[in-house]
């Protein structure tokens, strides 16, 4: 927590500026941001607001942040309430937690998942750590799962080359999981899924009138992620 009043006042000024940057990215798109637009929104000249944000692509990267961690904060807490015992439930109120945490932030969402801003390029080393809570939530509520042996493995399990089995070995690695190959894969096969379903929901890809209750349709292709990651319950 900031400690000066200079400090304090810094950290409000830069909560304003991501809070009309969200509604501008709302009203506008991405692509069309201007810091010069925040400036007026903020009611001061723009010069101003280059001592705290010095482009729109460092802006863009302020709201992608804070959108990642809007949306890893509404699983965390849809997840607080949840069953200890039961990772299989845990990974059914994430995916609906993402559902409606998009359709309510459809901007946001289409910021962080939908069509690349023209010239921007999101830092990795800003953005990696917000952007991978809710994909090391499910590996977590996927390694509880197949340790409480509520997962089927594959009959068969397909050999992988060297390559990609450094890449598992890596993924493995990265999340502190020790899972077999056959489940990182259904887990990274679940987590596109998921959100390939919600993407065509949030933009309406499905058409406006294809699905009566595209929520009853969602919880069927939970189902069916769920029952591909191995679980037959």
């Amino acid at each position: 927590m900031p400690t000066t009043p200079r400090a304090r006042a810094r950290a409000q000024t830069m909560n304003d500026i991501v809070r009309i940057g969200r509604e501008h990215l709302a009203t506008d798109g991405a692509a069309a941001l201007s810091l010069r637009a925040v400036a007026r929104d903020l009611g001061v000249v723009s010069s101003a607001v280059y001592r705290y944000v010095r482009s729109r692509d460092e802006l863009l990267t302020l709201l992608v942040i804070d959108g990642y961690n809007a949306l890893g904060d509404a699983v965390d807490a849809a997840l607080a309430d949840a069953p200890d015992d039961d990772p299989i439930e845990g990974l059914r109120i994430v995916g609906r937690t993402v559902r409606y945490w998009a359709l309510a932030e459809p901007a946001r969402y289409g910021l962080l998942f939908g069509t690349p801003v023209p010239g921007y390029d999101a830092p990795a080393e800003q953005t990696t750590v917000p952007g991978t809570r809710v994909i090391t939530t499910m590996q977590t509520l996927f390694a509880r799962a197949y340790h409480a042996g509520k997962l089927t493995a594959p009959v068969e399990e397909r050999p992988l080359s060297s390559a990609l089995a450094a890449n598992f070995a890596d993924i493995r690695a990265s999340f502190g999981h020790d899972i077999p190959d056959w489940l990182v894969a259904r887990g990274i096969t679940m987590w596109v899924g998921l959100f390939g379903a919600v993407t065509f929901d949030v933009f309406d890809q499905f058409g406006t009138d294809t699905f009566a209750d595209r929520a009853e349709l969602f919880e069927l292709q939970l189902d069916g992620l769920l029952e591909q990651l191995g679980y037959h319950g």
